[in-house]
């Protein structure tokens, strides 16, 4: 059985956010401290996995318990999800080997980039299968998904283990036009075309005002609050459902919120960071 382990369930700017002198980011200790969106998946074959490489890399791959990775999965290019990849190189890690699994347009963004492309030069990065991989006793896929491809393209991952599977889908633009792309007329429908058991779904923001004076459409997602109504209450056949990518903003970090009680009161969740999943 694999273990897959969620390593961060902050958007890319992490919380608290540099530069913010909201509420939201004052007066937190350590314990309140999240980092962006990644998970380490341990085969029990005793291969390490990593999807994304956040600049938390160092912290994250303490949590896991194993300073090596063999295999690295990037969803797209956004800041938080690729922010750390200087880390493997000379300066720092000086890794080896490590396969490198993403999309042809994310290949060609790391290989246009000179601080990237040293990577490949020096065989710390090997570009390697894409959309599918088996390693051991798991099954990783990539599936497309809408969201600004001004860098690249964005796929949400599946990993496929003996018992069960998990969507990790942290961004996307819309549900619409999600569901659109894959011929779903609902969120279940969705999930249920690719056999999901435990979805991390898109929770960047709860609501459309989060940001005060800034355009929403800049940085679009779908809200917590509008995929809640896509659902409704939780269903005995429904997957587990957990919310992620949690902008600085978001209300949900707060237990005693009433957003927070609205999700748990329908049968959602907030997970924790060193959360595990067993596949």
């Amino acid at each position: 059985m694999a273990v897959v382990t969620l390593l961060g369930i902050a958007q890319d700017g992490g919380r608290p956010q540099p530069g913010c002198t909201r509420s939201c980011c004052q007066g937190l200790t350590e314990e309140d401290y999240r980092s962006p969106v990644a998970l380490g998946i341990q085969t029990s074959g005793g291969t390490t996995l990593l999807i994304e490489a956040t600049r938390d890399l160092g912290r994250q791959l303490r949590m896991i318990g194993n300073p090596s990775i063999d295999h690295l999965f990037i969803t797209h290019a956004h800041l938080g999800h690729v922010d750390g990849l200087g880390l493997f190189g000379r300066e720092t890690m000086s890794a080896r080997n490590i396969k490198l699994h993403c999309s042809p347009s994310m290949q060609a963004l790391i290989e246009a980039t000179p601080a990237w492309n040293q990577l490949l030069q020096q065989n710390v990065l090997e570009p390697s299968a894409f959309p599918q991989v088996e390693i051991d006793d798991v099954l990783v896929e990539f599936i497309p998904v809408p969201h600004r491809a001004e860098l690249s393209d964005m796929h949400a991952t599946i990993i496929r283990g003996q018992e069960k599977s998990l969507l990790f889908l942290p961004d996307h633009d819309s549900w619409d036009q999600t569901l659109e792309v894959h011929d779903c007329e609902s969120i279940r429908a969705f999930l249920q075309k690719f056999a999901i058991d435990i979805a991390l779904l898109d929770g960047t923001f709860w609501s459309g005002g989060e940001l005060q004076g800034r355009d929403m459409s800049v940085v679009p997602h779908p809200t917590i609050e509008e995929s809640l109504q896509r659902l409704g209450e939780r269903k005995v056949s429904d997957p587990e459902i957990q919310f992620i990518h949690l902008n600085h903003t978001n209300p949900v970090y707060r237990s005693n919120s009433d957003e927070h009680q609205l999700m748990v009161d329908l049968g959602w969740k907030i997970p924790v960071e060193g959360e595990q999943y067993n596949v």
